[in-house]
């Protein structure tokens, strides 16, 4: 067998503060800047790449594109009022946002939400899980040259979309979590229709495991690249399926059971490879836990029961002086809000725990060195961050 060892007597070396000499007069390297397109999946961002030939020696992250400081934003409205900014910080998972903000205000304010909120809050997390992971397959698939995957992930993510209109008057920006329950209940029929887009669903991604799992391409270009050392995981706070692809079975839904998960049967997935392979199948073995969560879900609820709890003039509302912190499982890693109230009738301080934050920028930067040219994108979609949730 050949072996190819590149000579890397001529790369880059490190100077006295660690940082790569790079000097571009000589010829030798190569500034690319990758995006800030909007591929969907990876932007608005940007990564500024150092090439020697067709390898990557350094990459640098920027953010920046499209800072709305919604934190602060947050601080300047009621508590009431936060509540049509908070799912913007997350285009396409903006559900979690709504039930983190919606549960520290509760915790605070010594509100719980009734039993038939809860279910529905679960079904709604669920159904933004499934749709986030839909445009993570797509974009893996876009990523290395398979367009049709993007094409058929795209279709399902819009009958789920549908599913959400449905139920709550819009398709990307549902706003029907809120502090105290949910806006209503779900609409007459709507679990038969339901169990149209999850079969449906499930014939498409019988065709995604024919035309890329399994697809000699696929696999050459995805195993064995991207690897995370598992010892990462703590020191860059790897969360979700990116630390489950590295054999580490943590979920918040298990872990740390909130609204109604300990009543559903799943396991957690998990692989060992930790590369761009074991991300990808994370991911779409989790849809299916996904679908079967949804069908639990609506074969257990409530078939009636009051959706909103009581609360006080929502225009006038103070809340008692206190801090929170409330974390969950979405789609990418443990999400979380941290809250803090001084009485009045604004939030003192909202921070947003995003995962995207350290996956796509600290963690990126960690991996990108000696990968090809040809593997960045795969490399950036297999880390399945957000923008909009690093620049909060």
């Amino acid at each position: 067998m050949i072996r190819f060892e590149p000579d890397r007597s001529q790369y880059p070396q490190p100077g006295d503060d660690g940082k790569l000499e790079i000097d571009l007069e000589t010829g030798k390297y190569l500034k690319l800047w990758h995006g800030p397109n909007h591929p969907g999946i990876t932007g608005n961002m940007s990564v500024e790449l150092t090439l020697c030939g067709d390898e990557v020696v350094e990459g640098k992250v920027h953010v920046g594109y499209l800072h709305r400081g919604f934190e602060k934003l947050m601080e300047r409205r009621t508590f009431i009022q936060v509540f049509p900014i908070v799912c913007r910080v997350c285009v396409p998972e903006p559900d979690f946002n709504e039930w983190c903000y919606a549960q520290a205000v509760e915790e605070l304010a010594g509100i719980e939400a009734p039993e038939m909120a809860q279910w529905t809050r679960t079904l709604i997390l669920e159904m933004g899980r499934f749709n986030s992971y839909m445009m993570a397959m797509g974009g893996i698939g876009g990523a290395l040259g398979m367009g049709v995957i993007g094409q058929w992930m795209t279709y399902v993510r819009d009958l789920m979309l549908d599913r959400f209109e449905e139920m709550t008057g819009a398709r990307i920006y549902h706003m029907f979590i809120l502090p105290g329950g949910v806006r209503g209940h779900l609409p007459e029929g709507f679990a038969g229709r339901m169990e149209e887009v999850l079969a449906t669903a499930e014939r498409y991604l019988a065709d995604v495991d024919k035309a890329m799992f399994t697809n000699a391409v696929f696999k050459a270009r995805t195993k064995g690249v991207g690897v995370i050392d598992p010892a990462l995981f703590e020191p860059y706070g790897v969360t979700g399926p990116n630390a489950r692809a590295g054999g580490v079975a943590k979920d918040l839904r298990k872990d740390a059971p909130y609204l109604v998960y300990d009543q559903l049967d799943f396991e957690v997935v998990t692989e060992t490879a930790s590369d761009i392979w074991a991300r990808a199948m994370v991911r779409r073995r989790d849809i299916d836990v996904s679908i079967a969560l949804i069908r639990q879900i609506l074969a257990k609820m409530p078939k009636d029961g009051p959706v909103m709890a009581k609360l006080p003039n929502v225009l006038h509302w103070k809340i008692p002086r206190g801090e929170t912190y409330v974390a969950g499982e979405s789609s990418r890693g443990e999400y979380g809000y941290y809250l803090v109230t001084d009485g009045s009738g604004y939030p003192r301080r909202v921070n947003v725990r995003g995962p995207s934050y350290t996956h796509a920028m600290a963690l990126l930067e960690h991996l990108i060195p000696g990968t090809n040219i040809a593997d960045v994108a795969a490399l950036m979609v297999s880390l399945h961050t957000y923008p909009p949730e690093i620049e909060r």
